[in-house]
Parts: structure tokens; sequence; C-alpha cells
């Protein structure tokens, strides 16, 4: 019997906010020590699973990258009893071999950001006490990571069960010689939101995943020019995938015991934080 009640919280990128992927919704507001969430959350059930979703950028898709209020968004998912967060982004690929339309497990980061709190232990008061040095590999939840690879390669879907993600500042798109170093880096794709979230969800003891769907080749090939409606356009043509994926991999999340995994990542945290003198 296990000591946790799984429920996953689901942050959904461009073209993966609609609540009608939930059986009994239910809205709810929350507010946190770091302001209000990006929207409210959502509750219901995935064949049976309690799910909470929240729209990333807002259901309306009103809140850019960098003003994205992250910590608020993680904090509410934990407040709402998630034991796991799984997500979804629109990124452009740095390789060839990944081509719009591509699925990608991401299981590491490059982060170019620079104005974004990466904490909820930031000395203000309503914050955790101390000062957290995370480690950050494994930056995302081996055990998730492996439910949501035996769940894409159970579908058959073009996919990458790893890769690394390039996090830019934004709002813009990169120039050309900008994405030529990422790729000379090693990253395999390019997004402006998987940084703080992966680092915050893991601060908070959330097991996090995250799938990225290439949308398009970045600039790097001199031809292709990135553009907004483009990106929308891929996305919402292979939407479908995500979300049978998601549909997939919640119950079998659901079904498995996490208390060992959720255990050592609350005592990565714990022995982590330092507190202050007395």
């Amino acid at each position: 019997m296990s000591k946790y009640a799984v429920k996953i919280g689901i942050i959904g990128g461009s073209g993966l906010d609609d609540p009608n992927i939930l059986e009994g919704r239910k809205e709810e507001a929350y507010e946190t020590p770091y302001g209000p969430p990006s929207d409210v959350l959502i509750s219901g059930k995935i064949r049976g699973v309690d799910c909470v979703l929240l729209a990333r950028h807002g259901r309306k898709h009103t809140i850019m990258p960098s003003n994205v209020n992250y910590r608020a968004n993680i904090w509410a998912l934990r407040a709402a009893g998630c034991t796991h967060v799984i997500a979804s982004t629109a990124t452009g690929s740095l390789q060839e071999d990944i081509p719009p339309g591509c699925l990608v497990v991401l299981d590491s980061f490059v982060d170019r950001t620079r104005v974004r709190s990466q904490t909820f232990y930031d000395g203000e008061e309503g914050s955790p006490a101390g000062v957290c040095h995370l480690p950050m590999e494994p930056a995302f939840c081996p055990d998730t990571r492996q439910v949501v690879v035996e769940c894409a390669r159970e579908l058959g879907l073009d996919f990458r069960p790893t890769g690394t993600c390039v996090v830019i500042e934004g709002p813009r798109f990169s120039s050309l010689a900008e994405s030529r170093v990422f790729r000379a880096w090693g990253g395999h794709v390019i997004n402006m939101t998987t940084v703080p979230e992966v680092v915050l969800a893991k601060e908070a003891g959330l097991c996090y995943c995250a799938v990225a769907m290439a949308t398009d080749y970045d600039c790097w090939k001199e031809r292709d020019v990135v553009t907004v409606n483009d990106v929308l356009t891929t996305f919402r043509k292979n939407v479908s995938k995500v979300i049978s994926l998601f549909t997939l991999v919640v119950p079998r999340i659901a079904a498995r015991n996490w208390d060992a995994t959720i255990d050592s990542l609350k005592e990565t945290v714990r022995t982590s934080v330092m507190l202050p003198h007395k």
C-alpha cells in the first residue's frame, strides 16, 4: 500500500491547455506566497486518475515566457496535492534528425535565461527558510521519464527518448549565430519555458517530466524562417500525439508505487538546504 496518493499535474503549453481532456472538471483559484498562478487549476480525472490541469501561459495565452509566474504555478500544483507533473512544450529543433512533429522526452537542459526566479528559498517572508543548493542531475525525474518513454514506444510515436533543451529568455526567437552556437553545444531542441519550471518542480519535491514537440527547425537551416503561425500550426496538427501519450501515461503512473522515488526526491531537497546559523 503506497503512502502517497498519486495526483498528476499537467502543465499545458501552446495547444495543450484544453480542459476537455478531463472528466468531472472543477475549477479552483489558488493564491500562493508568490502570487497567483497563470490561471485557475482545473481538476478532474483521466481514466479514473486524479489530475490537475494548468495552462502555463493562461488559457488565452496572454502571458509571455518571462512573465509566467513559475513559482506560483508549481507551488499551487503541490498545494493541490500533486505528486507528479508532466508538461508539454513547443520547441524548435536544433538537429536534422528531429523533424517537426517529433517528440523528445527531455533529460537535461542548458539555461540561457537571465531574469527569472529559480528558487522558493529567496529569503523573503512566507518563503521556506534557508538557501537551497539543489543538484540538477538528474534534472528530470528518471522514473517518470521511463514511464513516458515506455508509453511512447507502445504507441509507436516518432520520438527521441532523451534530449537536451536550450532554454532562452525570449520572447524573441534566436539569431542565426545563436542558433548555430546552440547546435554546436549539443542542444537538441530550444524553447523559452523549461527553466525554471523543471528546477522549481524538483525543489518542490514533485516528479517532473517534460515532453517537447519540435515545431520547426529554428533558424539554423538558413532557408527556414520561424514564424508564430507556423509553430502553432505544427503543434495543433500534432497535438493529438501528446494527448494520446499523456492519456496512456497517467494511468501507468498511477499503477506504480512511488514511495521510494518521492522519498528520495524529498531527501535530496532536504539535504540541499542550508539553514541559517543559530
